[in-house]
């Protein structure tokens, strides 16, 4: 199997055309490249993949009010992550 190289212009025309494929491996190329901006734009055209990068990445920095965004863009898997942060005790300790 041939290793492509395929540019992000490409991959954005056919994730305009509404190839799923294409808009995953772009959410993953946004992903490696840390623009977490164009990500957030790719979860709102409906790329799960995204949500999910995005999901990741909140989730290991601890930030609670992105994932609040994400679910509320539509990716359900960040409110369960929301939910597993909130419910975790602080600190190791339950009062």
């Amino acid at each position: 199997m041939a290793n492509m190289n395929i540019d992000r212009a490409t991959l954005r025309a056919l994730a305009d055309e509404g190839n799923e494929t294409a808009l995953d491996r772009l959410a993953d190329l946004t992903d490696a490249a840390g623009d977490t901006g164009e990500l957030s734009e790719l979860l709102d055209e409906g790329s799960m993949r995204a949500g999910f990068l995005l999901t990741r990445r909140a989730a290991a920095s601890g930030d609670l009010r992105e994932l609040q965004r994400i679910c509320d863009a539509g990716y359900d898997e960040a409110g369960k992550e929301l939910d597993r942060l909130l419910k975790a005790p602080a600190d190791g300790h339950r009062d």
